[in-house]
């Protein structure tokens, strides 16, 4: 049996036992809660993350650096710049409400075609027998026979009808002449062909081909511009040529119930409505140097020459 001392021993013994575990037990609990305090809140960060890089936000900052804009004035694509948002948008300025330069020969590059004011072309000058002067511009029998046909490359599909264009020779003589005609290959580009009457103030009929340059001109004329209807015109189709004007046409356009509607320019010479839209209305004749002249009160009758009380300014 045991003594009372040996028993009060095992009762310290166990005692100890119970107090030290008790002890181990609390502090690996608070080791533990030290740990997941220290540990990143693993879910809730991946779940931002994942939302700012699909609105577009890197995940690393990183240093601004310079991008173009638009109007070439260099921006940081690091600063902050408005966003677009339901309310607002970016519009572009109306036709309207955008203030139009003077037109300038700098910009009717585009609107001339091949034959440019201010610039000088080469080729060479043929002769042909004109007869009346009419050609396939259609203008008809010319009082004037300094007339010429364009190469068909810088014709342009009757672009060049009616321009009058300065010739000069190897040896010094020059003329002007208008373009009624077209001369077809195996005319080359910057080639005209002379009337027999114009060439013979160059040169001799007899050479039959000369060296020349030539460059648009913008003459002296009282003649005032004139409109024609096409044989069979009528309201439901309809054909119109300007006669006459001082500079090459660029557009024409006719008055409709909607607005003004800009015609197709054929390669004889005439811009055509074909459903008959504006035919009989008001007509707004467009120069390459951009000047526009309205014209209103000309009837519809095929095949009559209208002349008008405009013409296109000098340059």
């Amino acid at each position: 049996m045991q003594t009372a001392r040996q028993a009060a021993r095992q009762r310290r013994r166990r005692h100890r036992l119970l107090v030290g575990t008790t002890v181990a037990l609390a502090a690996a609990g608070v080791v533990a809660a030290l740990v997941m305090a220290l540990l990143p809140d693993r879910g809730a960060d991946g779940a931002s993350v994942a939302v700012a890089r699909a609105a577009g936000t890197p995940a690393k900052a990183t240093p601004p650096t310079a991008a173009p804009s638009s109007t070439g004035t260099p921006t940081a694509t690091g600063t902050p710049t408005p966003k677009a948002s339901e309310n607002t948008r970016s519009e572009r300025p109306s036709a309207a409400s955008t203030p139009r330069a003077a037109p300038t020969t700098s910009t009717t590059a585009s609107s001339a075609g091949r034959i440019r004011p201010g610039t000088t072309y080469q080729g060479v000058a043929t002769a042909y027998e004109a007869g009346d002067g009419d050609g396939a511009c259609g203008f008809g029998p010319s009082d004037d026979m300094m007339i010429a046909a364009m190469n068909t490359t810088d014709y342009e599909t009757s672009r060049a009808c009616g321009a009058y264009v300065h010739v000069r020779a190897a040896n010094g003589a020059a003329i002007t002449v208008r373009i009624t005609n077209e001369c077809p290959l195996p005319c080359a580009p910057g080639q005209l062909d002379l009337s027999r009457q114009a060439f013979a103030k160059l040169a001799d009929l007899k050479v039959g081909r000369i060296p020349i340059t030539w460059s648009l001109v913008s003459p002296s004329t009282s003649q005032t511009l004139s409109i024609r209807y096409k044989t069979g015109s009528n309201p439901y189709w309809c054909g119109i040529q300007t006669i006459g004007q001082r500079n090459p046409v660029m557009r024409l356009e006719v008055h409709t119930g909607s607005g003004w509607r800009q015609l197709p320019r054929t390669s004889y010479n005439y811009f055509i409505s074909a459903d008959g839209s504006g035919c009989g209305s008001t007509i707004r004749v467009t120069d390459i140097y951009g000047e526009q002249l309205t014209v209103s009160g000309i009837a519809l009758r095929p095949n009559v020459v209208r002349p008008t009380q405009v013409q296109f300014a000098r340059h």
